[in-house]
C-alpha cells in the first residue's frame, strides 16, 4: 500500500527542482543531518554540526531562501467536479451561504498538494567541507560506505496533502468564506472537509517544520567503477580454462545467458573487493565523491522488502 505515495514523491522532486519529502511523510530533516535509507525509510544517524564532525565556524548557513510558491502547489489526476455557492439553514441564525467544492480523483495514487510561503535553509559553502566530510565519514570518525547528508531543508507556513486509494476517490470541502473570483478551498485553514470517499492519505501540517530536503549522497568515483568492471570482464573470460584445469570432473561450463557482467550494485562490489588498508584517509578521495540525491534514491523508498 506504500506505493500510493510514489507518484507524489516523483512529481514533488520534479516540480520543486530537486526537493524530496521525508520518508515517512512529515519527518523533519535539518541541514547537516546524515542518514541512510533502510527498509524504505530515512533513518537519521546524526548531524555533522551537533557531533562536531566539521568546524561549525567554517560553515556558512543561508536562511530564509524564498522558493517559487507556484511550484509548491500541484496535483495529479484531480478535477474539480463542482465549485460554487450553496445555502444552509441554522435554527438560530436562519439561512446562511457557504462555498463548496468537490474534488474527484482519477485513480489510485491521484493526489492534491498545496502549501504556503515555501522557504529553505541551506549549507551555502558545501564545496568547502565536502572533501573533509568524505574522509571523516568513511575513515576517521565513521566507516560509511553509503550515507546521505542533508544540504538544504525546506519548510512552508502550512501544507496539505490528500491521496486517493481508488478511481472513486472524492473529497467535499466547504467554507463560509471564499476568495475573489475562482474558489479554491482545498488546504485553507478555514475550510472543512464534510465528506471523503476512498481517501487513503490526508495530512495537514500547520507548523513551519522542515519536511522537505535536498541531499548529497556518497558514491564511488566513476573511474574506480570502470576499472573494476573491466577487471571483472577479463576475469570471467578466463573462467572456462580455470574450471577445466582445476576440477577433476567433467563439468560443462559456459556463461549463463542471464548473467549480467555488471553487478547489481557495482559500488558495493568495488569497496568489498578492496584489499586490506587499500582504502584509508589518504586514498578516500580517490574512491568517493558526492552526488545529488535524485529519483533513483526515491525508488529506494519503494523497494519490496517482503512486508
Amino acid at each position: 500500500m506504500k506505493n500510493i505515495t510514489k507518484q507524489f514523491y516523483v512529481d514533488f522532486y520534479n516540480k520543486t527542482n530537486g526537493f524530496i519529502p521525508g520518508s515517512p511523510l512529515q519527518q523533519h530533516l535539518f541541514p547537516g543531518d546524515f542518514f541512510q535509507i533502510q527498509k524504505g525509510e530515512i533513518v537519521v544517524l546524526g548531524n555533522i554540526f551537533r557531533k562536531n564532525i566539521v568546524d561549525v565556524d567554517e560553515v556558512v548557513i543561508e536562511y530564509g531562501i524564498k522558493q517559487n510558491a507556484y511550484n509548491w502547489n500541484f496535483s495529479n489526476g484531480v478535477t474539480k467536479s463542482y465549485t460554487g455557492r450553496d445555502t444552509g439553514q441554522n435554527p438560530i441564525e436562519g439561512n446562511f451561504g457557504y462555498a463548496r467544492q468537490v474534488l474527484s480523483f482519477k485513480e489510485y495514487g491521484s493526489y492534491f498538494f498545496t502549501s504556503n510561503d515555501p522557504t529553505s535553509v541551506k549549507i551555502a559553502n558545501w564545496n568547502q567541507i565536502a572533501s573533509e566530510l568524505i574522509i571523516k565519514l568513511t575513515q576517521v570518525i565513521y566507516s560509511f560506505r553509503e550515507v546521505y547528508v542533508v544540504t538544504e531543508s525546506a519548510a512552508t507556513n502550512d501544507w496539505t496533502l490528500v491521496i486517493a486509494s481508488s478511481e472513486k476517490g472524492e473529497l467535499e470541502i466547504a467554507s463560509e468564506t471564499e476568495s475573489n473570483g475562482l474558489i479554491e478551498l482545498f488546504g485553507r485553514a478555514n475550510s472543512k472537509t464534510i465528506q471523503a470517499r476512498d481517501i487513503e492519505v490526508y495530512l495537514r501540517e500547520e507548523k513551519k517544520r522542515p519536511c522537505f530536503f535536498r541531499a548529497k549522497k556518497l558514491v564511488v568515483q566513476p573511474e574506480k567503477l570502470e576499472v573494476f568492471i573491466n577487471n571483472l570482464i577479463t576475469e570471467r573470460t578466463g573462467m572456462l580454462d580455470w574450471v577445466t584445469n582445476f576440477y577433476n570432473y567433467d563439468f560443462y561450463y559456459e556463461p549463463s545467458p542471464n548473467t549480467n557482467v555488471t553487478p547489481i550494485n557495482p559500488q558495493a562490489c568495488v569497496l568489498d573487493m578492496l584489499q586490506a588498508n587499500q582504502l584509508n584517509p589518504n586514498t578516500a578521495l580517490q574512491y568517493f565523491k558526492w552526488a545529488d540525491a535524485n529519483l533513483d534514491d526515491i525508488e529506494l523508498f519503494y523497494v519490496n522488502y517482503g512486508f
